[in-house]
């Protein structure tokens, strides 16, 4: 019984035995080889390492370095040029002989209410008391005067009288008579900028703060330029950043040369140095713009005097301009006052004249300095300064 037992033990043994060599063969039995991976075409290309040959050269002749030429060979490497800032185009300014005439209709627009107003107080059936002190009230508002409304008031009621019958036509040829009396027909308006026997004339342009003085003054050298004469801009107001900005570009759009100075720098020395460089160009004339005096501050305005003592030092000034708002009223007269006794006004500008009703201040003006209104500023416009012409003005006060 043991050996059959025995016996059965042992074959279990030999059957194990040659079954685990059977499973080891099969796991040593080597694995087929992987199928070739799909290369992925989104990766980027491996980066050459140091060491590695360079591709084979190609059978291209090599070419010197004359015959390739190198990029941008006209700079240096690596440096790039400035690029190329065209200067502005030469403008031709509008002629301005009879600019006042192309201009009448915006100056009518605000000054009608004058004209109209008289108009159609002095075609009343009665001309009584209270209808004159209507027609005085209108002058006054439109900032005639005291003294000039009761002249006007005056001799209209004395030529009214003796005409006797008022028709429309008459009534305003009678009132055109009276306004271009008033206004002045006889005064010499020419800008003087031709000075006998020497050159160049010599303009300095004056005025408070918010006039339009620098604006004015570059449209000046428009007129100027429109009128075949050559120019030398002064920037004297250096007060303020932007006034030799702003004038240079006036300069720039007509052709005309703007002598400059430093920041918060000498008016006066720039004054002295347009002169001096208007002369050695031989221009015709020199264009001084002054820094916007406020006409309360006592040490501006001896300044003021100070640039004009300095720039006669090269010859006397041949004009001293000055300009006012026409929309200040008579606020502008105080400011003339204080102006013309620090320097000798010899004509006024009136500015932003379209934007008022108050065009008496025309005649005011030149009632308080004796001097004659000589340029009117009509609008925004580079050609809207215009030489004061009485009868343009006057029939636009009144119209057609």
């Amino acid at each position: 019984m043991e050996t059959v037992i025995l016996a059965v033990v042992i074959a279990v043994v030999v059957l194990g035995a040659l079954g685990g060599l059977i499973v080891g063969s099969r796991r040593r039995k080597p694995l087929p080889p992987a199928p070739p991976k799909t290369p992925d075409i989104t990766a980027p290309p491996a980066e050459p390492h140091v060491g590695e040959e360079a591709e084979t050269p190609s059978d291209e002749e090599r070419r010197s370095i004359e015959e390739v030429g190198l990029p941008g060979a006209s700079a240096p490497v690596g440096v790039e040029e400035p690029p190329t800032v065209e200067a502005p185009p030469i403008e031709i300014p509008e002629p301005s002989a009879g600019r006042l005439v192309r201009l009448r209709a915006r100056l009518s627009r605000s000054q009608n209410a004058l004209g109209k107003g008289l108009l159609t107080l002095l075609s009343r059936e009665h001309l009584d008391e209270e209808t004159w002190e209507e027609v005085e009230d209108t002058l006054l508002t439109a900032d005639v005067g005291v003294l000039p409304t009761e002249e006007l008031v005056e001799r209209l009621r004395e030529r009214v009288r003796v005409l006797g019958t008022r028709t429309p036509v008459e009534l305003r040829g009678l009132l055109r008579e009276e306004l271009l009396a008033l206004v002045g027909t006889d005064m010499d308006r020419t800008v003087k900028t031709e000075p006998e026997a020497r050159k160049p004339g010599i303009v300095m342009v004056v005025g408070v703060n918010g006039t339009g003085k620098t604006t004015t003054t570059g449209k000046l050298a428009r007129v100027l330029v429109a009128d075949g004469r050559t120019v030398v801009l002064g920037a004297a107001d250096t007060f303020r950043a932007a006034a030799a900005d702003q004038l240079q570009t006036w300069g720039e759009r007509v052709g005309a040369y703007t002598v400059r100075g430093p920041e918060a720098g000498d008016p006066a020395s720039v004054a002295f140095d347009a002169v001096k460089e208007g002369k050695e160009m031989g221009v015709d004339v020199v264009l001084i713009d002054t820094a916007g005096r406020l006409h309360t501050k006592t040490g501006l305005m001896d300044e003021l005097g100070k640039v004009k003592r300095v720039v006669e030092k090269h010859a006397p000034l041949d004009e001293v301009l000055l300009v006012l708002d026409a929309t200040t009223g008579q606020n502008g007269l105080v400011q003339a006052r204080v102006f013309a006794e620090v320097v000798d006004i010899t004509g006024i500008v009136l500015t932003k004249l379209d934007g008022t009703a108050k065009g008496g201040i025309v005649v005011a003006v030149q009632r308080e300095l004796g001097v004659p209104v000589k340029l009117i500023g009509l609008g925004e416009g580079a050609d809207d300064l215009a030489p004061f012409e009485p009868e343009a003005f006057v029939d636009a006060l009144i119209g057609d």
